[in-house]
């Protein structure tokens, strides 16, 4: 319960996801299309309604797996806010989903322009917590202690960039964007207490924890 307490902003709205998400299991397919395009941040919201599509389209999951979303929260958000403090957490999650959600769809309104996609994708669906949860992980690079925050940082960057490099669409360059903006919040990171993340030193604990058994 304290590891749940201790992180509230990420436990409630990992909760509000699971909600959500069985929503997408019980809804009728054309209502929930209906619903998850209502909420996109596509660019015609953001021309017509971006401050309700930023914060409604952080409400639903863009597919219907939830459980790997729980890892991910339990693994980055949770230490994160630990870390960061509810609103620092909070500030810097919102920035990066915001810059990606603009950069990502300006780089679809050029791939457009230029003739490169249809026009239909004026309407794609753009929905989910990558950007934000992705600016997190960006930002923890920071609470890594060294020399594990450099190969957390080559393994951060190698998997967004590589994402771009095979599908150059919308949502990975969103990812990349959204990377470096975690990088640039530092400034919310600075002076922040507690010791940073050592891989080596969470292994000796969990060993010292969890023995293991002596051989009969």
């Amino acid at each position: 319960m304290h590891f749940i307490g201790s992180a509230p902003v990420t436990f409630t709205w990992l909760g509000v996801l699971f909600l959500t998400t069985i929503a997408q299991h019980v809804l009728p397919r054309w209502h929930l299309l209906e619903v998850l395009r209502k909420d996109s941040t596509n660019l015609h919201h953001l021309a017509s309604d971006p401050i309700r599509v930023l914060i409604t389209s952080l409400l639903w999951l863009d597919g219907a797996a939830w459980w790997p979303y729980l890892l991910m929260f339990c693994l980055f958000l949770a230490p994160a806010e630990r870390w960061l403090g509810h609103l620092r957490f909070v500030i810097a999650g919102l920035i990066a989903h915001i810059v990606a959600t603009y950069a990502s769809e300006g780089y679809l309104y050029w791939q457009i322009q230029e003739a490169m996609i249809s026009p239909r994708y004026l309407n794609a669906r753009d929905i989910g917590v990558s950007y934000f949860a992705v600016g997190i992980i960006g930002l923890l690079t920071y609470h890594i202690a060294r020399p594990w925050r450099w190969l957390y940082l080559v393994i951060a960057l190698a998997y967004c960039i590589g994402a771009v490099a095979i599908s150059p669409m919308f949502t990975p360059v969103g990812h990349l964007v959204a990377l470096f903006v975690g990088f640039a919040c530092y400034p919310l990171a600075r002076g922040r207490p507690g010791s940073p993340v050592d891989p080596l030193r969470l292994m000796s604990l969990w060993r010292f924890r969890h023995p293991p058994t002596p051989v009969q």
